[in-house]
């Protein structure tokens, strides 16, 4: 990759007994947007201390722009870094606060006052700079933490699970101000979440962590359609998850049998005539349409149940669906078209490369 940023190599951190980081490369370009996505415990918070110098790995090197700075503090890499905790200083003015780096730098107040006109400017936060911490709202807060990482001009942003404690509304507000502030400036940002929303809106690639190593590294896009692990199809979206066997396979595609009901799905390169799959199809690729409609036209697989419950979900709604297997399946649907109600029978339908299909030997 041209132009790398952050390089990992080899990276491995263990805590007693646990291998919190397993052998990981990594390479970050210039200016990317790079997150760090998955479950609790997966590692990704302590990769990230190890790029800012907070942890040493016992194994393998980190290098910024080139050069290794494995063992250098984090004052000696130039790193800003913000927190879910926002810590700012409740004794502290708005102005004091994010000025606190340079004062710890020793940059004289001409400089800081300078920096700190660039910054509230740059975050919008003109005018809070005498109030305190208390006197903010959680946005404005988090608006501060964000200044006080970026006012020393760092050659990179790490950012762990900062919008966690704001509310939905305001989270997705700052979710589109935090890519703002990152193509304005032109650095790499590394966002940790698990929050595959906040993933997919802000990033370019994401790295999906499970059991301190990576099972995908890809544009967003391709973590979102086009999964490489079961894991990644599971986490990663809305699925249904249906374990089935192979009946026959021709031309790119498998026949399988899905506890007595046939579907077509693509075939694992992977696997046989017999085998067992995972196959997962995202809710919002199914349609949903009333018992006798042609609606469903063409597409590879069809199958009839009766809607057992709707859950409203404002913009969308769920449609939890009862198969003739006695298997529940999940349809998210935007349209509002399907005039259906609990007890209706319907009829369910999407085309087989809807989905993403696994051997089942690599779950």
């Amino acid at each position: 990759m041209a132009d790398v940023a952050i390089g990992i190599e080899g990276a491995t951190k263990r805590f007693g007994s646990v291998t919190a980081v397993d052998r990981v490369n990594l390479e970050i370009e210039q200016g990317e947007f790079f997150a760090l996505l998955g479950p609790s415990g997966s590692g990704k918070t302590t990769l990230l201390r190890i790029i800012a110098g907070l942890e040493v790995p016992d194994e393998g090197r980190v290098l910024i722009n080139g050069e290794d700075v494995t063992h250098l503090p984090p004052y000696a890499r130039r790193v800003g870094m913000v927190f879910q905790d926002f810590l700012l200083f409740p004794h502290k003015t708005v102005g004091e606060n994010i000025t606190f780096p340079l004062k710890m730098q020793g940059e004289n107040k001409a400089h800081q006052a300078e920096r700190l006109d660039w910054i509230i400017k740059l975050l919008r936060i003109d005018g809070l700079e005498k109030r305190y911490p208390s006197q903010l709202s959680g946005g404005q807060q988090q608006r501060v933490a964000l200044a006080r990482g970026l006012i020393s001009r760092p050659v990179l942003l790490l950012l762990d699970e900062p919008l966690a404690n704001l509310d939905r509304e305001l989270r997705k507000e700052m979710e589109i101000e935090v890519r703002r502030y990152q193509i304005e400036l032109g650095i790499p940002f590394v966002y940790v979440t698990h929050n595959q929303e906040e993933a997919l809106t802000m990033s370019d690639r994401v790295a999906v962590m499970r059991e301190g190593q990576f099972d995908q590294i890809a544009p967003k896009l391709d973590i979102y359609t086009k999964p490489a692990t079961p894991f990644v199809a599971s986490f990663v979206g809305h699925s249904n998850r249906i374990d089935a066997r192979i009946g026959s396979i021709g031309g790119g595609l498998a026949r399988i049998d899905w506890n007595g009901l046939p579907l077509i799905v693509p075939c694992p390169a992977d696997a046989g005539d017999g085998d067992n799959i995972l196959y997962f199809v995202k809710c919002e690729h199914i349609q949903i349409q009333p018992d006798g409609s042609s609606a469903a036209g063409s597409n590879d697989n069809q199958l009839a149940g009766t809607l057992r419950d709707v859950i409203f979900k404002g913009q969308t709604a769920d449609y939890i669906v009862v198969l003739e297997n006695e298997t529940e399946i999940t349809v998210s649907d935007a349209s509002g078209v399907p005039q259906v109600k609990a007890g209706d029978r319907v009829i369910l339908s999407w085309p087989a490369e809807a989905g993403n299909c696994f051997s089942a030997q690599r779950d």
